[in-house]
């Protein structure tokens, strides 16, 4: 049967308990260390296995959502560019009487 991260969790800290409590004996420390590593790669790996579906959801939700923004938008054509304002020319009346240059 497949060691669950509680499971692991749960073990590591009856060793550590031990570990601390001076119950283990030299000749169960290397077996107790062992295993503890054991453990904690077994964690990690359960830990990266974890994050790497939580990512695939995220950007599958990603996807999903640009794909209704796609779907959703309305069929729109290039915008026609607005005629350049005219330019009003000024009378001598309109500038004082006076020419400009």
């Amino acid at each position: 049967m497949e060691t669950t991260y509680r499971d692991a969790i749960a073990e590591l800290e009856t060793i550590l308990r031990a570990l601390e409590t001076d119950t283990v004996d030299v000749d169960e420390l290397t077996a107790r260390v062992q295993r503890s590593a054991q453990l904690i790669r077994l964690c990690k790996q359960k830990l990266r296995t974890a994050e790497d579906a939580i990512d695939r959801v995220f950007e599958n939700l990603d996807q999903d959502v640009d794909d209704d923004l796609a779907d959703d938008a309305p069929e729109t054509q290039a915008p026609t560019p607005l005629p350049a304002p005219k330019r009003a020319s000024r009378t001598p009346r309109e500038t004082g009487g006076g020419l400009l240059f």
